[in-house]
């Protein structure tokens, strides 16, 4: 956690070093895309179906990281003090744990609200334990589709506040996706409805609330949300007992998290894991799942084939 307090000269050197470029890139009347960061792939993928080549775009958290818990490299550090716009989650991902971002913003002198935001402003926040206080707030927001277009209408339109020479693109290309977005809810929709009450989603951490909420079907986990006391005896004894008694045709595990605790429930309660779903990343390009749309399919699809048995 340190680590920032040591690059902090380093930062400064590069904060110059890119404000110097930057100068130079405007006498030469070269054109200077918004350079844009966002915290992790899923965040990344949305602003580039909005933007597309429009930006010079970095991620920070890499493709199949945890973002909960994260310590910046010198490139990110760079990313940011060079940066136009950074889009972040918020609802306690990046700014709980050891709150990597909140520490980056402060070293880089950004601003709320002006050289940063969240994408998940407007949702409606659920909360772990059904504490409704801060830092009891469940990140998982883009789990839920409708959710998802809320931050896809956000990043439009910070977008076209810091470049409002390029606000029609934004809107034409956002236009276009909440189209592909609201076809996908509409399908997953339909097809949950027809699964039993008694069905429900179990995966390894309790990410799906928002999911449930918007699917109307129930979930469970072994542990509430990733932290460094995951899969713990206890957790696992309290969630295999729950299915003893509330058995389903199927477990899912998050392509993020360490799949030996969901063995070890699978193994005591003889319900076999259907598949992997994506919860904290997108997949690796060219992989099922690369992008969010394709995640959320994958999501949808997988889950309703699993639990239909």
């Amino acid at each position: 956690m340190n680590r920032l307090k040591y690059l902090l000269p380093f930062f400064l050197v590069l904060l110059l070093l890119g404000a110097c470029s930057n100068s130079k890139n405007v006498d030469n009347n070269e054109e200077v895309k918004l350079k844009v960061v966002a915290t992790n792939s899923i965040l990344a993928d949305m602003t580039k179906n909005i933007a597309k080549d429009k930006i010079d775009l970095h991620s920070i958290v890499p493709v199949g990281k945890d973002p909960h818990e994260y310590e910046p490299l010198p490139k990110d550090i760079r990313k940011i003090a060079e940066a136009d716009l950074i889009v972040y989650n918020g609802i306690n991902l990046e700014t709980g744990g050891n709150a990597w971002f909140s520490k980056l913003m402060q070293n880089a002198q950004k601003k709320q609200n002006e050289d940063y935001f969240a994408a998940s402003d407007g949702v409606k926040v659920i909360y772990l334990e059904g504490k409704d206080e801060a830092g009891k707030e469940d990140p998982h927001a883009w789990l839920s589709l409708e959710n998802g277009m809320i931050y896809a209408k956000n990043i439009e339109k910070q977008l076209s506040r810091k470049d409002p020479n390029n606000q029609a693109f934004y809107k034409q290309n956002l236009d276009a996706y909440l189209a592909k977005l609201e076809q996908l809810d509409k399908e997953a929709k339909e097809t949950f409805s027809k699964l039993p009450e008694n069905k429900r989603v179990v995966t390894s951490e309790g990410c799906f609330k928002y999911f449930s909420e918007a699917y109307h079907i129930p979930s469970s986990y072994i542990w509430e949300i990733n932290t460094e006391e995951e899969g713990t005896p206890g957790q696992i004894k309290g969630l295999v007992e729950q299915l003893r008694a509330h058995p389903i045709p199927a477990l899912f595990i998050e392509s993020s998290v360490s799949a030996k605790p969901m063995q070890t429930v699978s193994k005591d309660t003889g319900i076999p894991i259907y598949s992997q779903v994506f919860t904290d990343s997108v997949a690796e390009k060219g992989k099922s799942g690369d992008s969010y749309y394709a995640m959320m399919k994958w999501n949808l699809e997988k889950i309703a084939e699993g639990l239909a048995d």
